[in-house]
């Protein structure tokens, strides 16, 4: 009977001690990335990535529609001014050159026997003026004529680089249609794209910096300027489009390469000029009503602070109060977290 007791409450003994055990465990540093405030600043939001472009892009096309027979030239081609760009088949415009140069030698030879016979006194001065008239007509046809069938071939305007071919052989066209492009030689700039909430903080003439990875040189900064601003906005991405200029030209730099443009802002430790802090929208922590951030004590224990959030932006939350240069606040993860966890901290992708 003993032993059928010790053998019901040995079981219960085991279990008691095990919970106690695992309520003595030490709760395990949860980690938590972090930023500090002041440290992402104004340029943070100021840096885009752009494509180099030419100055001056041209679209070449025909003058006249017709069908595409041969295309001299395929992307990346360097082309000099004159340079035969693509040719459409030519044997309408010579129709209508042919039928143009016929009637003009027939209006030539009517206004020649016009004028003998004016001399003879057997036509009046209005017979012979309108064959006058008639034969100046056939003369600007049959010149019309001459350019449609010189229109045919397109020719290069300028010196510079293919930028991009846009029609085939065998297709036919319409006058104007955009056949190449061309980037001319010379200056060259960044494209970049700016989003709304930035789009009054940008001015014409803004010092500029970017960064290209040239070939046998490694990344190299350029100085710029912003040289132009849309006033309209894509309709798909809803960002307006910005031109850079580069100040210096170099050899090494290639239309197409990307570049990585910061925009120079007046800046003092990440604050703005109206005294607001910028710090990631994942930092912000919502409580009922309220809008507040996990700060970092020296100990590495968060607690809850209310902030004021003066504008969301797409780069940020501008706090205009409750956050002090210097504080250390949870950037991500905030809803995980409880007033009086320690966190490991994690910054730039290494824990410490």
């Amino acid at each position: 009977m003993r032993n059928i007791v010790w053998l019901i409450v040995w079981p219960l003994l085991l279990g008691a001690c095990s919970k106690e055990q695992k309520t003595s465990v030490t709760a395990v540093e949860r980690p938590a990335y972090t930023v500090l405030v002041g440290a992402l600043g104004e340029d943070q939001g100021n840096i885009y990535s752009g494509e180099i472009r030419a100055r001056y892009e041209t679209v070449l096309g025909f003058r006249i529609g017709g069908k595409i027979i041969e295309r001299a030239v395929d992307v990346g081609a360097r082309v000099k001014k004159g340079q035969l760009l693509a040719r459409l088949d030519a044997a309408d415009a010579g129709l209508q050159e042919s039928a143009a140069g016929a009637q003009f030698r027939l209006a030539d030879d009517e206004a020649k026997r016009y004028r003998e016979l004016h001399d003879k006194g057997f036509v009046s001065q209005s017979a012979l003026d309108a064959k006058e008239t008639a034969l100046k007509a056939a003369a600007a046809q049959a010149g019309l004529a001459g350019n449609q069938a010189a229109y045919t071939s397109l020719l290069s305007d300028r010196a510079g680089v293919v930028a991009a071919t846009l029609a085939e052989v065998g297709q036919v066209v319409g006058a104007g249609q955009a056949i190449v492009r061309i980037a001319q030689d010379g200056k060259r700039e960044v494209a970049i794209s700016i989003p709304e909430s930035r789009y009054t903080s940008f001015r014409t003439g803004m010092a500029a910096q970017m960064e290209l990875s040239l070939a046998g040189s490694g990344v190299q900064t350029f100085s710029g300027h912003v040289r132009e601003i849309s006033p309209a906005a894509d309709p798909a991405s809803r960002t307006y489009p910005v031109r850079v200029s580069l100040d210096a030209s170099n050899d090494k730099i290639a239309l197409g390469m990307t570049a990585l443009v910061r925009i120079n802002a007046a800046t003092s430790g990440g604050v703005r000029k109206d005294g607001a802090y910028l710090i990631p929208l994942s930092a912000i922590f919502q409580q009922k009503n309220k809008t507040a951030v996990w700060i970092v004590a020296p100990d590495r224990s968060v607690s809850l602070h209310p902030v004021e959030v003066k504008a969301y932006r797409d780069d940020g939350a501008l706090i205009s109060a409750g956050l002090s240069a210097g504080e250390r606040i949870v950037s991500a993860g905030v809803h995980m977290l409880t007033a009086g966890d320690k966190i490991r901290i994690i910054e730039n992708g290494s824990a410490q």
